[in-house]
């Protein structure tokens, strides 16, 4: 069985929202709770949560669970910097994770089975990276094989995955997710999410 863990970015401040988006509440549960959950229950080991603005409202949300926290004090440095941060965590405490699942918990139709759904189109194609498609680009969530994940430990401290799948576009099997291009970012994306 295939070592695959999950890394949960959740360090940001939301400041065009303007309170801490991994808290706020979607069907019962926060947008964050809700990610962890899905990343569990699709069997990723580690689930690691890279936390950093408002950390202690954030962490406290996930004292009931058992995912590997990582605190990234430099998350205002941007995304990629807490990808490092995620993926140097993981290593640590999983040195043979042979593969991760990179997610955010701003998109909140993530669940399970979408989760699942990577793991399994990775195993079927044996392409390196598995990427979701939805409004006309690849992204997260997405898959990395572990020879990716030097290329992630370089990214620039603002540039995301996106820029390592758009890279090596013949490694990548692509995901049909058109849901993913719901996130929340403003007050205005929330209100919409809550009223589906």
């Amino acid at each position: 069985m295939q070592k695959i863990g999950a890394i949960i970015l959740a360090a940001g401040n939301s400041s065009r929202l303007g309170k801490p988006k991994q808290l706020l509440q979607f069907r019962g549960q926060t947008l964050l709770r809700r990610m962890v959950d899905a990343a569990t229950a699709a069997q990723c080991l580690p689930v690691t949560v890279v936390i950093g603005s408002d950390r202690n409202r954030v962490a406290q949300e996930l004292t009931e669970t058992k995912e590997l926290l990582v605190e990234n004090e430099t998350w205002k440095r941007g995304i990629g910097n807490s990808i490092r941060a995620g993926l140097r965590g993981t290593l640590t405490a999983y040195p043979k994770t042979e593969a991760i699942v990179l997610l955010t918990c701003d998109q909140p139709l993530v669940d399970a089975k979408i989760i699942d759904a990577l793991k399994t189109r990775y195993a079927e194609t044996a392409k390196p990276i598995v990427a979701s498609a939805y409004s006309d680009t690849l992204g997260v969530p997405a898959l990395f094989a572990r020879r990716y994940f030097d290329e992630l430990f370089v990214l620039d401290d603002g540039a995301g995955a996106k820029q390592v799948i758009l890279k090596h576009k013949d490694d990548v099997a692509e995901f049909p997710f058109p849901e993913g291009a719901i996130d929340i970012d403003t007050p205005e994306d929330y209100e919409k999410l809550i009223q589906r």
